[in-house]
């Protein structure tokens, strides 16, 4: 069991649960409420698909020989024999029964739109690292978190709970995707002589150490200036300051040091960030 968990890489989690906080969070301020049900379901069904990827992630960089005695990161349980391929691309499908299972109540009630959601979110938590394009080894890593952790799943929930697209919705997905995106190029700057040397071809690998680290300031000052669009200058602009001062640690973090284990901090960090910012995010619709 302990060794599922590590494969199901829990610090990656808030990744699939703030969209569809954020999501519902943006609801309550358009609509003025919003459906507890269809919420339980569309994070639960988010946090399968996530957990899925990771395990097919696990298995595929095993199996592609990605992941390696050099690495920095937590143990993966496929290259460390600790499970089996076999053991793992099961339980990856498994998840992703279960998050059609946990779905099917959101296509009863939004219809043909849930499954143009969720089927290229079911192949590419598979597509992610495997398949004919593999985005991660494609530099692509940090445009697919972006589209689908931020874009698509923020702006899906507000229509799940809705049933009505709003372009405040992409904002909203925007600032999110990009913060879960920092997430991907931590990781992705920890593991680049790894990644080098088994021809995965991250942004970090592609572009090198100070253009990704310029690319998660930039991505950091895309999501707080996506919340002065949606909220307006003002004193709610400072709720959001402790995730703020926790993106200058990050990225000032990434400036000082070298890859090395220390970058598993930042990455805790910068999940921390995004949880934060989801917080700051409601604060601002219950108060204005």
């Amino acid at each position: 069991m302990k060794s599922y968990i590590l494969a199901a890489r829990p610090k990656t989690l808030p990744a699939a649960i703030v969209p569809v906080w954020v999501g519902c969070a943006l609801t309550l301020r358009l609509s003025g409420s919003w459906d507890g049900w269809l919420a339980f379901y569309t994070v639960v069904s988010a946090l399968w698909i996530q957990i899925a990827t990771n395990f097919f992630n696990d298995a595929i960089d095993a199996e592609k020989g990605a992941d390696t005695d050099a690495r920095l990161g937590p143990m993966r349980v496929t290259a460390s024999g600790r499970l089996s391929r076999k053991a793992v691309y099961s339980s990856a499908m498994v998840c992703l029964l279960l998050a059609a299972g946990f779905g099917w109540p959101l296509l009863m009630a939004r219809g043909w739109p849930m499954m143009a959601i969720a089927i290229p979110s079911f192949y590419l938590a598979y597509g992610y690292t495997g398949g004919p394009l593999p985005l991660a080894y494609k530099g692509l890593g940090e445009l697919f978190v972006i589209m689908f952790f931020g874009l698509v799943a923020v702006a899906g929930t507000v229509f799940v709970q809705t049933g009505e697209w709003y372009p405040e919705s992409l904002l909203a997905g925007l600032a999110v995707g990009c913060l879960s995106a920092v997430l991907i190029s931590v990781n992705n700057l920890r593991d680049v002589d790894e990644d080098r040397g088994n021809g995965k071809n991250t942004l970090a690998v592609r572009w090198g150490r100070p253009v990704v680290i310029n690319l998660v300031c930039l991505m950091s000052f895309a999501a707080y200036a996506c919340a002065t669009v949606l909220f307006g200058i003002g004193s709610g602009l400072l709720y959001f300051v402790p995730a703020l001062a926790l993106g200058l640690v990050i990225v000032h973090g990434l400036c000082k040091y070298p890859p090395s284990s220390i970058y598993n901090k930042f990455l805790a960090l910068s999940a921390l960030q995004l949880v934060l910012y989801a917080a700051a995010f409601t604060v601002n619709v219950y108060t204005h």
